[in-house]
């Protein structure tokens, strides 16, 4: 009886919205005491109706309470606490502030376990039985729990809406057709429901369908996700092996050159030596013989003097002069070298673009969307450069070589295989692939292009842009736009402008062409396959014109 006694103090001195010890307790006007708190909450969510509420009795106030701390409950909670009272234990029954209260229970009230859309009321477990013992209420539809109940009657006629117009999409009780949706196509709810329902159950088969669909390009992704960083991983070991085994090579040859060089010096050295030596001990026996002779010609004694000069031994041979030729020694050796080192250096050049080229290729073929604005294209601009090496002689290279300009006579050149001898055109020194965005400034008529840098370079037909299936071109001439592909022409129409735009995404195949002018323009777009770098390419065809790569910001 005593345990007794103490659970009903814990019940007493309980928040019944918290469900735990009363902190800082208020008495609302019907005499329940809640956390300060908790019934403010309670009561702000309740600021957009004119009445206030008591969560426990539902009593209504209007205005809204002032709750003032309820001092004498407030210490009796205290003392409560430290007799080792603790909070009541949580009954999940009970309604919570948040939970929908069932609406026959007094006092405190239970959880509702169902909606009754026919009497419109929620009901506990307990309540809701003669719900389902009772034959008179067979036809009533039971739902979940909600607090939306009074949504279901009819503002104008305060009647159940169990009817739906399908020409203002909303429902309505049985008495709207008379007056306000009178001759509107009209249906039970139920029927509604059933349409909807169906409609509902094909969405969620293509929903589901949809996520089938998209877990399996999740799988495929993470797939290839394994596939790009499993053929990365092998890509950079077995490049590293190479580049290794090339170093190794490297070093080897290092090796050899130095001892070949080592070897050599080592027995020029000892030829030069041993000559030297033998030299050295000619000089010392030619001065022995000089000193007998000096000598014999103080000798004063004639019978002596003949008697000796005739006894004297005749010189040896003389070693031939040495005649030093200017030698350059071991310099030609370093020029070899070098010379290996600049082959080795232009291979690895042209190399490094094909291998460059195969690592931007690499694509997962997933769709990339192409840039739309101004700022999008910019992301991917490029600095290029003009190469002298390939300018045609009536082309003056300008403005760090990003401008050429057509002259009247021909320059003065250094003959070059990469140069234009026929057509007055230039190709850019940088390589284009991966994504690319540049633009030309001209004044007259200019061909904007990109080609393979294998184009001919002599007098026949080929070497000219867009005459050939290497390279694309736009021709921009005064009043008028052309694209040529493979001696192939296509009228262009567009506004006129001094600024064309070019976007290249070499690994999708997309070329195209815009004028720039206060907006984007797009002129042309070509979706092909490049199978090589492209480089820019400029064809300048009336004296006194110019076309510039512009900087861009």
């Amino acid at each position: 009886m005593a345990q007794k006694g103490v659970q009903l103090d814990r019940e007493t001195f309980s928040c019944s919205i918290c469900l735990d010890l009363l902190k800082d307790p208020v008495t609302t006007p019907c005499g329940h005491s809640y956390c300060m708190n908790c019934i403010k909450g309670f009561w702000d969510e309740e600021d957009h109706k004119q009445s206030h509420s008591c969560p426990q009795c539902r009593q209504t106030f209007t205005p809204r309470p002032v709750l003032l701390k309820n001092t004498m409950l407030a210490v009796l909670v205290e003392e409560l606490k430290k007799t080792g009272l603790q909070a009541a234990p949580v009954d999940h029954r009970y309604a919570g502030a948040e939970d929908v209260a069932c609406d026959v229970c007094t006092g405190r009230k239970l959880k509702a376990h169902k909606s009754c859309l026919m009497c419109l009321i929620s009901y506990c477990e307990k309540h809701l039985q003669l719900h389902y013992e009772s034959p008179a209420f067979d036809k009533h539809k039971l739902v979940e729990p909600s607090e939306k109940l009074q949504d279901n009657i009819c503002s104008r006629h305060n009647e159940v809406m169990k009817m739906f117009c399908r020409t203002d999409q909303q429902c309505i009780c049985y008495l709207c057709p008379v007056d306000e949706h009178k001759g509107h196509d009209t249906v039970t709810a139920a029927a509604e429901i059933a349409e909807r329902q169906r409609e509902l159950d094909g969405s969620r088969l293509n929903i589901q369908q949809r996520i089938q669909d998209r877990e399996k390009d999740v799988k495929l992704l993470h797939q290839e996700v394994e596939a790009i960083n499993g053929s990365a991983d092998k890509a950079v070991q077995d490049s590293e092996k190479i580049f290794t085994e090339l170093i190794r090579l490297m070093e080897k040859r290092s090796s050899d050159v130095k001892q070949q060089v080592r070897a050599q010096q080592k027995s020029e050295v000892s030829r030069v030596k041993e000559l030297q030596e033998k030299l050295e001990q000619e000089i010392a026996e030619l001065q022995r013989k000089d000193r007998e002779l000096k000598k014999l010609s103080h000798t004063e004694d004639h019978t002596q003097f003949l008697h000796n000069y005739i006894s004297l031994s005749p010189l040896s041979e003389s070693t031939p002069s040495i005649k030093i030729r200017p030698l350059r020694y071991f310099e030609d050796v370093t020029a070899a070298v070098s010379e290996v080192s600049d082959k080795l250096q232009d291979v690895l050049s042209e190399s490094w673009t094909n291998i460059s080229l195969r690592v931007t290729e690499v694509d997962v073929l997933l769709p990339r969307p192409e840039p739309k604005t101004k700022a999008d294209f910019l992301k991917y601009s490029r600095e290029i450069t003009l190469d002298s090496n390939t300018a045609n002689t009536k082309l003056l290279l300008s403005e760090g070589n990003r401008k050429a300009k057509r002259l009247i006579q021909p320059q003065s050149c250094s003959s070059h295989p990469d140069r234009f001898t026929y057509y007055v055109q230039v190709l850019s020194r940088e390589s284009l692939t991966g994504r690319c965005y540049w633009e030309v400034e001209r004044s007259g008529g200019v061909y904007v292009a990109v080609t393979y840098k294998n184009i001919s370079r002599g007098s026949s037909i080929e070497s000219k842009f867009g005459l050939n299936d290497k390279s694309w071109v736009l021709d921009c001439d005064k009043n008028s736009y052309n694209f040529w592909y493979n001696n192939v022409k296509t009228p262009v129409s567009g506004p006129k402008s001094s600024r064309v735009g070019v976007y290249l995404d070499h690994s999708a195949g997309i070329l195209s062409f815009y004028s720039i002018s206060d907006t984007m323009t797009l002129l042309h777009r070509v979706q092909t396959t490049f199978t090589q770098p492209l480089y820019a390419g400029l064809w300048v065809y009336y004296d006194g014109s110019t076309a510039e790569l512009c900087k861009l910001k």
